[in-house]
């Protein structure tokens, strides 16, 4: 026996004896991310892969698929072996906004998919040019009533940014107008620029040039204030009670994946965002470790899609 194979023995002998019962899991993991490397979900997913690789008791591959707002991917994990080999991580765009506003999906998230755990969660933020003259967001929701009314920014249509800013749209009644990007990051350049004056920005892509007075916050969009961001008031305790439109990230497989397999998959997963070094860097990203039940997770994206599907249809969010 070599020294990885050795090791690996070691590490899979001092699992639970619940785990060491079962023959799963006994290969590589792949983690498919619906977007190209370097962005949240892929920092997410190498976090998580870093941490269930430590000891050498599992092999993890992190699988970037992007395409179609994450369609390509989710549609390569239901199509996968439902054995919890090949597990995606997921987000409001796959599991809500495409199949609600794409003619045809590919794939039915009630019946395709199997939630393993929340990942992770964190709020997004509305940030302004610093010559933009509003201090707080009354100030930014004054300006947005004027006959031009005000346009904001986000990485793309459907995205969570552009749903937190139709929400604040129909809770308002204001004339906000959404200007898409490619990205998050393209987004913010044009937004330093001065090329658009407001953006919904992710807090990894904000955090930095925040701390440079490069750009303005006027309100997180989480029901709470960002742990990372505590002085940002959020747009809820504004003048919006109820208002909540965060980015989350949750792990599913296909949907007839074994339950057994889904219960260790879970073990697995909960215990590597509990671990310290894992949530230490997922704060460092602005992003808050949210490990749940597969019950809990069930019932999250269930509130989620309620929220969401009545926004897109208001919002006539559609695109192929």
């Amino acid at each position: 026996m070599n020294r990885r194979s050795l090791l690996g023995s070691v590490a899979l002998a001092c699992l639970p004896a619940s785990l060491r019962a079962q023959s799963f899991p006994s290969k590589q993991i792949r983690i498919i991310v619906g977007f190209a490397p370097g962005g949240g979900g892929d920092t997410v997913a190498r976090i998580l892969g870093q941490e269930l690789t430590k000891g050498g008791a599992l092999s993890v591959v992190v699988d970037n698929k992007p395409g179609a707002g994450g369609s390509v991917a989710t549609r390569e994990m239901v199509r996968a072996p439902a054995d919890g080999y090949t597990i995606l991580l997921a987000n409001v765009g796959m599991l809500v906004v495409n199949p609600t506003a794409m003619k045809d999906v590919g794939y039915d998230p009630h019946t395709d998919i199997v939630p393993v755990t929340m990942a992770v969660d964190f709020s997004n933020v509305l940030v302004v040019h610093p010559e933009v003259p509003a201090r707080n967001l009354a100030e930014y929701l004054a300006l947005a009533r004027r006959p031009e009314g005000m346009t904001y920014a986000s990485s793309g249509i459907g995205s969570a940014g552009h749903l937190a800013g139709e929400l604040l749209k129909s809770m308002s009644g204001v004339k906000l107008t959404h200007a898409p990007y490619r990205g998050g990051g393209p987004a913010m350049n044009d937004l330093v620029a001065g090329h658009v004056p407001s953006l919904f920005a992710s807090a990894p892509t904000a955090t930095g040039l925040l701390r440079e007075g490069r750009i303005r916050a006027l309100g997180v969009t989480g029901a709470r204030r960002s742990p990372f961001s505590p002085d940002i008031p959020t747009i809820a305790e504004s003048g919006f009670p109820g208002y909540a439109a965060t980015n989350w990230y949750v792990i599913v497989a296909p949907a007839k994946t074994p339950p057994e397999t889904i219960a260790t998959l879970n073990t697995l997963l909960t215990k590597a965002l509990n671990a310290p070094d894992v949530r230490t860097a997922l704060g460092a990203q602005g992003m808050e470790a949210l490990p749940s039940s597969q019950a809990d997770a069930a019932a999250y994206i269930a509130r989620e899609t309620a929220t969401w599907k009545k926004i897109i249809a208001e919002a006539g969010i559609r695109f192929e």
